[in-house]
């Protein structure tokens, strides 16, 4: 026992020795201002520039690979981009054949006040006393004439009120039309972007196959081939045979009188063959659009009282919203007085806190006694 207490001595005696040197090591590395900088060591700062060099490298990479997909949606947009100039280019040819077919001048409303022929058509000044033509600045009809006055002005009310309502059956009309036009645009490029994706997956399958598939295919193409030529030449004997046959056998040549019936039935004619309809057969067709349009007026009729439930449900849920929205404005002004009362409250509490801060905690000042005891030890 005597000699394991001197040999427990010497080991706490070398571990105290080397804490002693590792604790002058260090803090000769961390008072040294050349190895030191605001008390971080540089070993430590190396590493950290080498990890921010490695991860500006990844994303150098990254950037470059986000640059590469860039290329290659910009190309993919000057495609579609062309496709779409092409597409309004069509368009707008169809529309300039449209107006020039179905939009001529004299099919216009205002085309008499431009016709070059209107001399030639026009007729006298004045052909009798109710002439509507004759109007004041035609010197035709002067005061005390106007005999027709009730029923030119009745005429021009009534013509003022077709064309106001032609112009609003017009303008509903186009904008329908703009806006049908618009969705089917919307729908045919998004059904394009679809279909452009669905290619570019299927299309690196495709390569792959059709190499495959047409050395195949060209080996049973040549066996195909002969054995085709073979059937189609007995084919054709069999058929020209059997086309005699028919044209010496047939209905047509034997004037049948049922040859006008088509092989589906008493209701499938042959236009080649038929000699007319019978007198069922037309009150059959009149009874058929009598019931069209009484279907047309009971749809017609449906539709009319479906507009009008729905317009009875939108206005039920305007005013629905506008009382639920009263009510949520008084909530919201009974919920900002709460929160006024409240933040005031806070208020004082803070101006109270702050005195007390101010006279009682931050009063002492610290002497440099208090500073003195930072930074003596590497700890």
């Amino acid at each position: 026992m005597s000699g394991l207490a001197p040999q427990r001595e010497l080991e706490e005696a070398a571990a105290l020795e080397r804490r002693r040197r590792r604790e002058l090591l260090r803090r000769g590395r961390i008072f040294n201002p050349r190895i030191r900088t605001i008390g971080i060591d540089k070993d430590a700062l190396d590493a950290q520039v080498k990890e921010r060099k490695i991860q500006e490298a990844a994303e150098k990479a990254e950037h470059e690979r986000f640059a590469h997909h860039m290329k290659k949606n910009d190309k993919l947009m000057c495609l579609l981009e062309e496709r779409q100039k092409n597409e309004i280019k069509d368009l707008n040819r169809a529309l300039t054949e449209f107006h020039k077919n179905f939009q001529k001048p004299e099919t216009r409303r205002e085309f008499d006040l431009n016709d070059p022929q209107a001399l030639k058509k026009d007729r006298p000044a004045r052909v009798s006393d109710d002439d509507p033509r004759c109007t004041i600045s035609g010197m035709q009809k002067f005061m005390g004439e106007d005999l027709n006055h009730d029923q030119r002005m009745k005429f021009q009310k009534e013509q003022i009120r077709e064309w106001s309502l032609q112009q609003q059956k017009d303008l509903k009309n186009a904008l329908a039309d703009q806006k049908l036009a618009d969705d089917l645009y919307d729908k045919f490029r998004i059904e394009l972007d679809r279909k452009i994706m669905q290619e570019q997956r299927k299309e690196e399958e495709s390569r792959r196959a059709v190499c495959t598939a047409t050395k195949n295919f060209n080996k049973i193409q040549v066996a195909e081939l002969d054995h085709k030529n073979e059937l189609e030449k007995a084919q054709k004997m069999k058929d020209d045979m059997y086309e005699i046959t028919c044209l010496l056998r047939g209905d047509f040549l034997s004037e049948n009188p049922d040859q006008a019936i088509g092989p589906g039935g008493k209701h499938n004619v042959l236009v080649d063959r038929w000699k007319g309809m019978n007198q069922e057969q037309l009150m059959a067709i009149r009874e058929f659009q009598k019931e069209q349009v009484l279907e047309k007026q009971r749809a017609r009729e449906q539709e009319r009282r479906r507009e009008a439930e729905w317009d009875r449900q939108r206005l039920q849920a305007a005013r629905t919203q506008l009382l639920w929205e009263r009510h949520q404005q008084r909530q919201d002004q009974v919920q900002r007085r709460d929160l006024d009362a409240v933040n005031a409250g806070l208020s004082q509490e803070q101006k109270a806190k702050n005195i007390y801060l101010k006279e009682e905690e931050y009063s002492n000042i610290p002497t440099e006694e208090f500073y003195a005891q930072f930074n003596t030890t590497t700890r």
